[in-house]
């Protein structure tokens, strides 16, 4: 799993209820959920699935603890 595929998830539950299969575990995907939601709600899922991590990572400061450990933990 690659924390693409996370933020993916992360980012198609925020915008949807149906979560994707091959996304990140359940609990990483709540983890950045909320993250998601309050800093990277203008990307759009046209703009690359590095988008999404590309915000986060611009945003990583002001992140949850859970959301940082989580991209810490996948290298990002």
């Amino acid at each position: 799993m690659t924390i693409r595929m996370l933020l993916i998830g992360a980012a198609m539950m925020s915008l949807s209820s149906t979560a994707l299969a091959q996304s990140g575990s359940a609990d990483e995907e709540t983890a950045c959920r909320s993250d998601v939601r309050r800093f990277c709600y203008k990307v759009k899922q046209e703009d690359g699935s590095n988008a999404y991590l590309q915000c986060l990572q611009a945003h990583r400061a002001r992140l949850t603890e859970r959301c940082r450990a989580v991209l810490e933990s996948h290298g990002a």
